[in-house]
């Protein structure tokens, strides 16, 4: 079955949402059809990522061998993520916020969390066209790993307090984005018995 031209009606909600997942899992099909569906901003750490890199004139794989070098960059990146998060959890407005760490950096302002991934060799098909390639993406997944878990102790393979999970390889990108558009407007916050704690991120330290 072919996508859909279009996301379909808009969704009437308040939520704040992050969006995580490595690359390639379809993150930014999804924020984008999120955002405009729920006629919300959408920040994207990538993007964010990539202007670093613009600014000082480096590629990605470039910047994130000098991520490797000193944590002032990742610093940087995640506490802008996290000020939008602070910004907006406080404003009962909708929000959509994607990066590998979101659904950490946002902590509890979060109202739902979602995990996107796909095989490697579906994520690999996926960023074939893009500037980084299939190689720079592997380096980049193993060497945030580390930086995460050397700067935040945290382990990106501890998925256990999203609230959704989604194989976007088993799905249309419109069926993705009805997965996710159904678990938005079922969500009773009233009926919510609470979400998986989260260890709040000093990045800061």
């Amino acid at each position: 079955m072919a996508d859909a031209d279009s996301s379909g009606p808009s969704i009437d909600t308040n939520l704040f949402i992050t969006v995580s997942g490595p690359p390639g899992c379809g993150a930014t099909t999804l924020c984008t059809q999120l955002s405009e569906a729920m006629d919300c901003p959408y920040v994207s750490g990538g993007d964010i990522f990539r202007e670093l890199a613009e600014d000082r004139g480096l590629t990605l794989n470039q910047l994130t061998a000098k991520a490797d070098e000193s944590d002032e960059i990742d610093r940087a990146l995640d506490h802008r993520l996290q000020a939008i998060a602070e910004t907006w959890g406080a404003t009962n407005k909708p929000f959509v916020l994607e990066s590998r760490l979101a659904g950490w950096l946002a902590d509890n302002r979060a109202d739902l969390r979602i995990w996107l991934d796909a095989p490697e060799e579906v994520r690999e098909q996926r960023v074939g066209d893009r500037v980084e390639t299939t190689a720079e993406m592997r380096v980049r997944e193993v060497s945030e790993a580390g930086r995460y878990q050397a700067y935040y102790e945290i382990d990106v393979e501890d998925r256990k307090f999203y609230d959704l999970h989604v194989n976007t390889a088993r799905w249309t990108k419109q069926g993705v984005f009805d997965v996710v558009r159904a678990a938005i407007e079922t969500y009773d916050a009233e009926a919510d018995e609470g979400a998986f704690p989260t260890v709040p991120v000093d990045v800061d330290q």
